[in-house]
């Protein structure tokens, strides 16, 4: 069984100290965080975004980009990524140096916050392979967008645990293909970003 990426990676620390050549557990945890980034709605700005994280070797698990208001000409940028407090940290520090950037907010940490994930799921199948996906569909609350006597095409919306479960049980039953949004997310409560 391999580490998650949120497990807690441990090394041994050497300690000065009584002439003991002793050691200590140090612990640097690395963990899942949704930033949310408010930008100029302009040409360029979401490849200096994704260049400042190619350009560091930080990885995007997740990135989605809108426009949020049209007569001011902002766009939020959400994206979720993996790294220590510290890798976290210097991530939001250099987005915010970024000229067209007005805001970054670390939802994970900042603020209470709601995050959900749209996907589509092809599942292809008959007889009993076929029931079974229409009664997990709704178990997991999975909409039917579209249907052939031989597959259905289901929406699914949650947090990504939600429809990373729901795309492993229809596997076994004729997973065909997948396509996800990726995260949105927005602070709980009644002020803005």
């Amino acid at each position: 069984m391999g580490l998650s990426p949120l497990a807690v990676l441990r090394y041994r620390v050497p300690v000065r100290g009584a002439g003991l050549d002793r050691f200590s557990m140090s612990e640097q945890a690395t963990a899942t965080h949704t930033i949310s980034v408010l930008v100029d709605n302009e040409a360029g700005v979401l490849a200096r975004v994704i260049g400042l994280f190619s350009g560091r070797g930080y990885n995007i698990d997740s990135l989605t980009v809108a426009e949020v208001d049209q007569a001011a000409q902002m766009s939020r940028i959400t994206v979720v990524t993996s790294g220590t407090p510290q890798v976290i940290e210097q991530i939001k520090a250099q987005l915010g140096r970024l000229v067209p950037v007005h805001r970054v907010v670390d939802l994970t940490v900042e603020c209470e916050s709601v995050e959900r994930e749209l996907a589509l799921v092809k599942v292809s199948g008959k007889g009993e392979a076929r029931v079974e996906a229409l009664r997990l569909s709704e178990a997991f609350r999975a909409r039917v967008v579209d249907a052939t006597p031989e597959s259905f095409v289901f929406e699914i919306t949650g947090n990504g645990e939600k429809i990373d479960a729901f795309i492993e049980l229809m596997t076994p039953l004729g997973l065909q293909e997948a396509s996800r949004t990726g995260a949105a997310a927005l602070a709980r409560g009644p002020e803005p970003m």
